[in-house]
């Protein structure tokens, strides 16, 4: 298919559909993208935190592009499991930056916001040398990775939790601004209230772990809480939540929708009927409805263009 929500349909039916169309949507993939991988963006706890870059290839105009993060509670998961997460972001036009950052294994929290916000201002700092615009930076991610997603918005530089970015490796004048900000935010899932994972009925033994023994465990959860930092003035968020989710809270996506409405900041909730976790959180029919809808509020907040006549067909 040759318009955007095909392709983007084409990505979600890649395992169902290995036919024709799919291979030449791979095809077009490798064509428009570089791959760099395993760029090292932070040394922290005796880590070398990496991401991988894809980058559009035959341009010279900064180009749109969205910080990825992967889920797995703060104690698990890989970048390279997102190897198809990412895809339909590069069919919509975006360059893509895979993030790893530190599980509880080698530090607890706030280790994994603080990489997070790493990472954005990496983006920030090497936006000349890849081509990145810093106007259009999108943050997403699913469970633990739409948690730092919205953290990465949220966050102000008060918080504190920028400290451990340093100069990275960038030479030169520092360009970025005292205030991080990105474009959007694309949260899928995520845990947006920290505290009420760590005791009484939605207790879940990841959030306990990513905790550790810290006798100041309540202080922390709450600083590492995107409902602590809504505010007026924050980016766009659209929230996508199955309404029967065993492991994140569905109402915790309500309750962040609610404030930041309350609070004047532009956001949208797609509710999954019958949706739970990861993988299991949408049909086919679903899971492209979801990214059509990204593109759509995307479009929405000048990120990627406006759609026309020929590429809605």
């Amino acid at each position: 298919m040759k318009r955007i929500l095909g392709i983007v349909a084409l990505v979600v039916m890649a395992v169902a559909m290995p036919q024709a169309q799919n291979t030449d949507l791979m095809a077009r993939l490798e064509n428009d993208f570089r791959v760099v991988p395993n760029i090292t963006y932070l040394t922290a706890s005796n880590m070398d935190a990496k991401l991988d870059l894809y980058a559009r290839r035959g341009t010279t105009a900064p180009q749109p592009t969205l910080l990825f993060f992967h889920g797995g509670g703060w104690t698990g998961g890989t970048k390279e499991s997102q190897a198809f997460a990412i895809q339909p972001y590069l069919a919509m036009g975006l360059n893509v930056v895979n993030v790893e950052y530190r599980l509880a294994k080698a530090a607890l929290a706030p280790a994994a916001v603080e990489d997070s916000r790493c990472a954005l201002k990496w983006a920030l700092s090497h936006a000349k040398e890849y081509g990145i615009d810093p106007q259009k930076i999108v943050v997403a991610g699913g469970s633990a990775g739409g948690h730092l997603a919205l953290m990465t918005g949220f966050l102000p530089a008060s918080a504190g939790l920028d400290r451990e970015c340093g100069r990275n490796d960038y030479q030169g004048p520092d360009p970025v601004a005292e205030e991080m900000k990105v474009a959007a935010v694309v949260n899928w899932y995520g845990i947006s209230d920290v505290n009420e994972l760590l005791a009484g009925p939605n207790m879940r033994t990841f959030a306990v772990t990513w905790m550790g023994s810290m006798t100041n465990r309540d202080e922390i959860a709450k600083r590492v809480s995107p409902m602590t930092y809504v505010r007026a003035g924050l980016p766009p968020v659209l929230t996508i939540h199955g309404d029967a989710d065993p492991t994140v809270p569905y109402q915790q996506s309500v309750r962040l929708h609610k404030s930041l409405t309350d609070a004047g900041v532009s956001n949208e909730l797609m509710t999954v009927p019958g949706g739970k976790h990861g993988l299991d959180c949408c049909n086919l029919e679903q899971r492209t409805k979801a990214y059509q809808t990204i593109q759509a509020f995307l479009r929405k907040q000048g990120v990627l263009p406006k759609a026309t006549s020929s590429s809605q067909q």
